[in-house]
């Protein structure tokens, strides 16, 4: 090994006289005459030695690092035009090529360009001035490379010029997608805005989101960090850090930013994803530093890097961690593999880079397979002037073809035939032995128009000048021992999504994600991200979704709102859940005792029916009106606790119409009739003969009942016409949906509650005033106290129904019109019905006659003792009464006749017995 230190500075010193660029010819790689001739541009080298003399001199310096995957695309190139001549793809038509190294160095590759636009058959590689191109025969008609995106987007500007077409197997940066700037430029591949957002969408999928991004500074480099800038943001991904390399290593600051670039690696433990758009010398430096600091994380390689066999077989590359990688899709090779086993036969004279090729082998034949790679990639580009006596004895078998990177290598061959194909059509009128038969601007056109057959398919440019190839999905596994680049799935750019031959590999795929890249935790459903002082978005805490919001997926912004009416959701909810619709239903225990009171309302109501039909004739029952009247309040009652079952259970439009309706033209009916009870008690017993003289003008019972009621009916139906009742559903409660009667105007409401009211208001005054009725049947006193229950419960209602929501609000007004119902039912019939039953004695005329000849008795007498009291204040009531006689003349037959209001008395001391039994008898049929 030491040898070997020794030798190879010994050939470096001698190679930099021998290899320079005496004159034009030299500057060839590889070359051979055709009618037809396509110019290639590749970088076999790696970087350009900067120049030793100073002051610098404009000389194009020599090259070092040889690489055989560029090296391995000129043969590619080589291959395919050699295919075609020999094919009848181009009948009668040979082509020939120029093969220049760039050394990835734009500066070398615009000197290539020069030498492409010189005018043919110009023995001095004149470059002629013209305002017109369109007659102009250059050396080459199209151009093969370059490279590298850097390269190409010069070298297209200067092509540009004569409209030469170049079509590159290699360069995918997206800016040279854009027509106006790079009107001849054409690929062979997709443009990076594919492979960048194939790189989002992996990395997404996989679960990351904290990703650092190291690229090369340079156009390429650049261009591709940004368009991964663009599809990581569409995707929610963040960069934590982006590293840029010098874009050649001759750069002094290139070790101390890998190392810089390192170190930041190792300092971000959360970081455990890297992106990396660089080249393959670039990687080769990032990696050796990566792995002396032990870093194990998941790489991401850009197509120029993917495949590289170079990188794959570094020694401990095992312990970097996993690598995926983004290659451009790979065709049918085998004919170039073929090619490559026969290449050490190939002649030597016009291709100076497979004759470094040998020279090389020569140097490092000594070597492992390792070392010996690098052995070849770290020479300088020299005259090797040892004599290789037999190159088969050095000669590698197997070794090319181990190193090849197959999708650079069907692109090239693709890019080849497709030239080929538009000199076809160029030739198909001409005679394309004569090179003037077309100029490149034509065939830039027949260009535009080429498809190729690619293992059956159809390929051809878009208006871009891209080919929309798909990707290999790469991923470098350890096999045995040492690292292997399998296909893992194929990524489609058109449709955006990956595929998987079989089971196997998709479990690979999926593998991905058991490592973390995360700057936060992952929030799992029912949480939602809350941004933090980070300016990524990606840095986050993750909090509760509130009440009524939920999220269903990791990760989520924000918790999705459930709709308020009819869904709801605790605190860190994964879904909405559908509110319980409630109303008083049947089977709540609330709702039965009520209906059970009702029904027992019911029970009394029909017994109090049969008590009295069976007690018809006696004179409670006619005392009471009647037994027609009896049965109507009965029956208003009947109605009135029936319209109870209406406010149960689930509300319907029929219900919400029906209940108040029937409560309150029942209610209406019930009063009405009581009231003309009253009136006729009073008008009964009442001694002043102006209330007497109103009370007949107003008692007409049936009118009186009918307008009464006929008014409540009209209220009702005009509520209903207009505002009528609905069903609504209330959502004020949080996790509920109450469905209740909404009374369509509450205005109509109060004024139907107010009628009522009012009759009972009436009824109230004209009952208070008859309460001093006899003991034994003193009916007024108690529809009086009736009125007051009425009053009081209504009263109690109204706050109460108005704070009070959910579903036991008809429940309140269940209650009161209970409580209503029940005081004036019981109140009205209960006494009459207690008389009936245990008072039987007391229920008969007799005693109706003595119990109203005695208090008619006692109000005569009453009303006779405060006549007298009034005239008699200081002397005996008998003189003044004698003495009032005398003076005013009133004596009859010797007795005394005096005026009481409502009856005459005959004598002075007391009624006759047959006078009071005439009153009795008359208030008893006036009852």
């Amino acid at each position: 090994m030491a040898f070997v230190s020794f030798l190879i500075p010994c050939f470096v010193i001698g190679t930099d006289i021998a290899f320079s660029c005496q004159n034009t010819d030299d500057f060839v790689g590889a070359s051979s005459p055709g009618d037809i001739v396509i110019g290639g541009l590749f970088a076999v080298h790696s970087e350009m030695l900067p120049p030793e003399e100073y002051p610098i001199k404009p000389v194009i310096q020599n090259c070092a690092g040889f690489e055989i995957q560029i090296f391995l695309q000129t043969l590619a190139m080589i291959h395919a035009i050699e295919m075609i001549n020999n094919s009848t793809l181009l009948s009668g038509v040979t082509l020939g090529y120029e093969i220049y190294d760039t050394c990835a160095e734009v500066t070398k590759a615009m000197a290539s360009a020069l030498r492409f636009l010189a005018k043919f058959n110009s023995s001095e590689d004149v470059v002629e001035f013209k305002c017109n191109y369109s007659d102009y025969v250059p050396r080459v008609k199209a151009v093969t490379g370059a490279s590298y995106s850097e390269v190409s987007m010069a070298v297209s500007r200067l092509l540009a010029l004569q409209l030469i077409p170049q079509v590159s197997p290699a360069s995918s940066a997206e800016i040279l997608s854009d027509k106006i700037r790079f009107p001849s430029f054409f690929r062979t591949i997709p443009s990076d805005f594919h492979q960048t957002r194939a790189m989002a969408h992996l990395i997404c999928e996989s679960g990351w989101n904290w990703i650092g991004v190291i690229a090369t500074d340079d156009d390429n480099g650049r261009f591709a960090l940004e368009s991964f800038g663009v599809q990581a943001m569409a995707n929610n991904v963040c960069i934590a850090f982006k590293e840029m390399l010098p874009a050649y290593l001759s750069d002094n600051s290139f070790h101390t930013k890998v190392d810089h670039a390192v170190e930041k690696i190792v300092k971000e433990t959360r970081v455990n994803v890297i992106v990396v758009f660089m080249r393959q010398f670039h990687v080769l430096k990032l990696f050796k530093k990566a792995i002396e600091r032990n870093v194990n994380k998941i790489w991401i390689a850009s197509d120029n890097w993917s495949a590289a066999v170079k990188i794959s077989t570094i020694p401990n590359i095992r312990q970097l961690g996993t690598i995926v990688g983004f290659g451009f899709k790979s065709g049918d090779i085998s004919t170039f593999q073929d090619f490559l086993r026969n290449l050490h036969e190939k002649p030597t004279d016009n291709n100076k880079f497979l004759r470094e090729y040998i020279m090389l082998l020569s140097v490092c034949a000594h070597l492992e397979y390792h070392d010996f790679q690098m052995c070849i990639s770290n020479q300088s580009q020299g005259d090797l002037l040892q004599n290789v006596e037999n190159k088969h004895q050095i000669w590698r078998d197997g070794f090319l073809n181990a190193n090849i990177e197959s999708g650079f290598i069907h692109s090239t061959i693709l890019a080849i035939y497709a030239i080929a194909h538009a000199i076809k059509g160029q030739c198909k009128d001409r005679n394309c032995k004569d090179p003037s038969a077309f100029t490149p601007w034509e065939l830039l056109e027949e260009l535009k128009k080429v498809t190729v057959i690619d293992d059956g398919k159809e390929i051809k440019f878009d208006s871009n000048g891209d080919m929309s190839t798909s990707y290999d999905v790469l991923l470098w596994k350890d096999i045995d021992g040492h690292v292997e680049i399998t296909t893992m799935a194929e990524y489609d750019p058109e449709k955006g999504h990956f595929i998987f031959k079989d089971e196997e590999k998709k479990k690979e795929f999926l593998d991905l994600k058991k490592v973390q890249s995360t700057c936060s935790q992952h929030c799992r459903p029912g949480q939602m991200k809350k941004v933090t002082e980070s300016p990524h978005t990606c840095c986050y805490e993750c909090v509760y979704c509130p009440e009524n919001h939920y999220s269903n997926q990791t990760d989520m912004d924000y918790c999705y709102r459930c709709n308020n009416k009819t869904y709801w959701a605790p605190v860190n909810s994964t879904t909405c859940y559908r509110k319980t619709i409630h109303f008083l239903a049947w089977t709540n225990w609330f709702a039965i005792f009520l209906l059970l009171l009702s029904a027992f309302g019911v029970v009394l109501v029909l017994s109090i029916s049969v008590i009295f039909t069976k007690n018809l004739n006696t004179p409670v029952v006619k005392a009471s009106g009647g037994l027609t009247v009896c049965y109507i309040i009965l029956f208003s009652h009947f109605l009135i606790f029936l319209s109870t079952v209406f406010f149960i259970d689930e509300p319907t439009e029929f219900k919400c119409k029906t209940r108040q309706a029937l409560f309150g033209i029942s209610f209406a009916l019930c009063i009405s009739c009581i009231l003309i009870k009253s009136l006729k008690i009073l008008l009964a017993f009442s001694f002043d003969p102006k209330l007497q003289n109103f009370l007949k003008c107003v008692y007409k019972p049936i009118p009186t009942v009918v307008t009464c009621t006929g008014i409540q009916v009209i209220i009702c139906t005009f509520w209903l016409i207009f505002r009528t009742p609905f069903v609504k559903q209330n959502f004020s409660i949080p996790r509920a949906i109450i469905l209740e009667c909404n009374e369509g105007s509450i205005v109509a409401f109060g004024i139907m509650l107010s009628y009522i009211a009012a009759l009972a208001f009436i009824c109230f005054i004209f009952a208070f005033k008859g309460r001093k009725l006899p003991e034994n049947y003193n009916e007024a006193k108690f529809i009086t106290f009736g009125m007051l229950i009425y009053f009081i419960a209504w009263i109690v209602f109204i706050p109460v129904y108005a704070t009070t929501f959910g579903k036991y609000l008809p429940a309140v007004e269940i209650i009161v019109v209970l409580i209503s119902n029940y005081g004036i039912l019981c109140c009205t019939f209960l006494p009459k019905c207690y008389i009936i039953i245990y008072k039987q004695e007391t229920n008969t005329k007799s005693a109706f006659l003595k119990m109203i000849y005695t208090y008619s008795s006692k109000s005569a007498g009453s009303v006779a003792v405060s006549q007298i009291s009034l005239d008699s204040k200081s002397s005996s009531s008998r003189a003044t009464i004698s003495e009032s006689c005398k003076s005013e003349k009133n004596s009859v037959n010797g007795n005394c006749h005096f005026q009481v209001p409502g009856q005459t008395l005959r004598k002075g001391k007391v009624l006759p017995k047959n006078t009071a039994r005439t009153v009795a008898r008359k208030r008893l049929s006036s009852i």
